[in-house]
């Protein structure tokens, strides 16, 4: 048993996965893209690359027979960004280094009625769907 154990009980998920197919060219996208929202690369073995701002949360994995996400596989990563500005520089980043649009930096609807939040929503070179909200008006939840 360790003698220090981080409180995380404010977290739900610990951290994700995605396959990719090409481990050298997701890599430098995803430094790019998620270092717009202020992660940098935090981790690298031989097939796997780990990013995150104080230990690694978003992991790509080598999967080079893997085939491209289908479009309507129904997953996607939201990751949270500080403000509009950078939710905007992701979106960018992503365009700008093989990724593709799917949904333009807007605002956009919450569940909550004295929220809104702007996103954008890109995929990676291998189809992953990728979105980067903040949150506008009152606290997010």
């Amino acid at each position: 048993m360790p003698k220090f154990v981080w409180d995380v009980s404010f977290r739900m998920i610990d951290h994700v996965s995605l396959g990719v197919r090409r481990l050298d060219i997701s890599t430098s996208f995803y430094e790019l893209v998620l270092g717009s929202l202020g992660y940098t690369k935090l981790v690298v073995r031989p097939r796997t690359v780990g990013f995150g701002k104080r230990y690694a949360e978003v992991w790509i994995n080598s999967r080079p027979q893997m085939k491209s996400v289908e479009t309507d596989s129904g997953a996607h990563l939201c990751l949270r960004a500080g403000s509009p500005e950078q939710v905007e520089a992701f979106h960018r980043a992503a365009l700008a280094n093989g990724g593709a649009d799917d949904g333009p930096p807007a605002p956009r609807e919450h569940d909550a009625a004295d929220q809104t939040f702007y996103s954008a929503f890109v995929r990676d070179p291998d189809g992953n769907r990728i979105e980067a909200v903040c949150f506008v008006g009152a606290p997010p939840p």
